[in-house]
């Protein structure tokens, strides 16, 4: 009988770990999941913040057997407990427990908990008092980086280059509360100049497994200008990061971080995502994600092929070896990937328009993600949110992979699409030359 598998999501990123879980033997169930996990997965109409439905779903053999594996994707329901539910029940699961997953649902305690345990960070201060945070900024004087305490799903920092847009920010996180009660603590940091990297780790509470450095491309436009989203592209590996940069992110993050949740215990077990700073050569943390970012997972899976799920349950299990690795995986290559977003997107993105193109084959090294996608009942397929479909390239060089994911982007369309024609281009400028020049319209 083949693993069954929960994956919790319905974004690129889980679309990736479940089509790749899928083509490894496993039975794949994905909650609620999207029109792409749909064609090679079982999509389940359990919403990922619903914790009892979920775990009702692993753990009951009436709904299609008893889950060998949750693969928890997003932060929401690994920040209101559903690894801890799912251990009550007896059920496996990969991802944080609650106590340890503050790391990012509260930046407050993970600023504080590198403090205490001196992993390099930004200077920084917290605030509960939106006159008492006004009057810090009005003091400092200088560009500041203001950050919701809790989950604001990738949009709650704000990098104020005067202190007019820090206090702007101030009022709509903590006044209006655009972000809820996730705004209802600010954290205010020194901004750090430098070069931002996305640095994954799989860990059992005790061992880990380094995956290749990526890059995110957080704003909505070319050139790195507009709001925040979650991520409008990524690309593995990321030259910046050489031998000796990758040492000292070991050494003087990721192992004193898993030391420390240990000695507090709170073990950390699952993937722990550190976005870096590169300042001056040097490391330093700028946030902590205790989930597989996206899209920095549509270009980490197809680098390693359908070899995960040994890993994930070993990680789980907490028997990582020193020599644990992606079974069978493939030489690291390079893959770059690109999102294809609504009209609107970040501040309100329109849905259900029709999807065109994905009927066509598949280009070589060239695959497509959904994420904001459903089907109708006359088998259209539709946007149904932000960020739409990520297409992902890989190939022998970054270069290359570039051009294999453009080359998908421009076969796909909808109305009002958008995506960065710019990924990569922080470590391949060449390759801008040879893209389409399709950006925001």
């Amino acid at each position: 009988m083949p693993d069954r598998v929960v994956v919790v999501g319905g974004g690129a990123r889980e679309h990736a770990f479940a089509s790749s879980l899928a083509r490894g033997g496993a039975e794949v169930v994905v909650a609620p999941g999207n029109a792409g996990t749909a064609e090679t997965c079982v999509n389940a109409s359990v919403a990922a913040g619903d914790v009892k439905g979920l775990v009702e779903l692993a753990a009951r053999p009436a709904r299609g057997g008893r889950a060998a594996l949750v693969f928890v994707g997003p932060e929401l329901p690994l920040a209101l407990g559903l690894v801890d539910a799912l251990a009550a029940e007896g059920v496996l699961a990969f991802g944080p427990s609650r106590a340890a997953a503050q790391l990012e649902s509260s930046k407050a305690f993970m600023k504080r908990f590198l403090a205490r345990h001196r992993v390099p960070t930004a200077a920084f201060e917290v605030f509960d008092d939106p006159v008492a945070a006004r009057a810090y900024v009005e003091r400092a004087a200088r560009p500041l980086v203001v950050k919701a305490d809790g989950l604001a799903a990738g949009k709650g920092v704000v990098v104020a280059a005067s202190a007019a847009e820090a206090l702007a920010a101030i009022d709509r996180m903590m006044v209006k509360r655009v972000f809820g009660d996730a705004g209802r603590t600010v954290v205010i940091e020194e901004l750090l100049p430098g070069e931002e990297v996305s640095f994954h780790v799989v860990a059992d509470g005790e061992r880990f497994v380094v995956l290749p450095a990526a890059q995110d491309h957080k704003r909505v436009g070319d050139g790195d200008v507009g709001p925040n989203t979650g991520g409008m592209g990524a690309y593995a590996p990321a030259p910046v990061v050489d031998d000796r940069l990758r040492e000292a992110i070991i050494t003087r993050v990721i192992e004193p971080t898993l030391a420390g949740m240990a000695r507090e215990g709170t073990p950390f077990r699952g993937v722990l995502f550190a976005g870096i700073m590169v300042s001056g050569g040097e490391p330093v943390v700028l946030e902590f994600n205790v989930r597989f970012g996206d899209p920095e997972a549509t270009v980490l899976v197809p680098l390693y092929g359908d070899g995960w799920l040994e890993l994930l349950r070993g990680a789980a299990e907490g028997r990582l070896s020193s020599d644990s690795t992606l079974r069978g995986a493939a030489p690291p290559r390079a893959a770059l990937s690109v999102v294809m977003a609504a009209e609107g997107y970040p501040e309100a993105p329109r849905t259900g328009d029709l999807i065109t193109g994905l009927d066509l084959p598949e280009l070589p090294g060239t695959t497509i993600y959904h994420a904001g996608t459903t089907r109708r009942d006359d088998g259209a397929v539709v946007s149904s949110g932000g960020r739409v479909l990520t297409v992902t390239g890989v190939a022998d060089t970054l270069e290359q992979a570039a051009a294999r994911a453009y080359a998908g982007v421009g076969r796909i369309s909808f109305r009002g699409a958008h995506h960065r024609t710019d990924i990569g281009a922080r470590a391949l400028p060449s390759h801008l030359d040879s893209v389409p020049r399709r950006g925001l319209r």
